[in-house]
């Protein structure tokens, strides 16, 4: 099967500052450069991926202005208030040659421990199953709440999947499913659940559980100890 390059969205326009007062996490320093840096220096590494679409806050002032990675574009737009309107800023702002046909990759900015090889194993698998996502089955035993921070119940973990990214689709169809969302006036927490809403259903394709979202300031330190782990 030909697989032809493909283009990354990575939604960058969040404000998520309770780590580090007034800088978005995703420019707080992680061995010795912004954590967006490293999580764009993964993507343009891969073989398969032909550019990056970072989309920015409005009144981002923080961005280091890089055009390109690895002799790869990185290009940029503005985003939304949701992390759903900024992916689909991101989808509309792509080259003209990346057709609605085209598969395209979304990224989490805060990811920056991916590996190449479980992007590969999403690309392969993912395309001919019509789109997908990177996940892991869940692991640990799942706990029901009260408003009294007691547990509960104990909830089945059969069939439930942790969701990661990247995550998988054609430029036309998730462009479209993400503006269904939208008007319906439901925000999507990721792009497969979109694709759900629209009637798909994404393949889930195992990867590593070290592809960590950076949240906290201990992920912070977890992630510098697993950089150079997962190349």
């Amino acid at each position: 099967m030909s697989m032809g390059p493909l283009w990354c969205v990575v939604p960058a326009a969040g404000r998520g500052t309770r780590v580090g007062g007034d800088i978005p996490k995703q420019y707080l320093p992680l061995a010795g450069q912004p954590l967006i840096l490293h999580t764009l220096e993964r993507l343009a590494a891969h073989p398969m991926i032909a550019g990056l679409m970072v989309v920015l806050g409005g009144k981002d002032e923080h961005w280091p202005a890089v055009t390109q990675l690895g002799g790869k574009p990185v290009l940029t737009t503005i985003g939304g208030s949701e992390r759903c309107d900024s992916v689909l800023a991101g989808l509309r702002a792509l080259p003209a040659d990346v057709t609605d046909g085209a598969f395209v990759l979304v990224h989490d900015a805060a990811r920056p421990c991916v590996r190449e090889a479980d992007i590969s194993r999403l690309i392969e698998q993912g395309i001919p199953a019509g789109g997908g996502l990177l996940g892991a089955p869940l692991r640990d035993t799942l706990k029901r709440a009260g408003g009294d921070g007691r547990s509960h119940e104990t909830e089945p973990r059969d069939h439930r999947w942790r969701a990661f990214t990247p995550q998988m689709f054609r430029r036309g169809e998730l462009s479209a499913a993400l503006l269904a969302a939208s008007v319906a006036g439901i925000t999507v927490s990721d792009e497969a659940m979109a694709m759900e809403r629209a009637g798909f259903a994404p393949l889930l394709v195992e990867g590593a559980e070290d592809n960590i979202k950076v949240t906290t300031a201990t992920d912070f330190a977890l992630a510098e100890f697993l950089l150079p782990r997962t190349k």
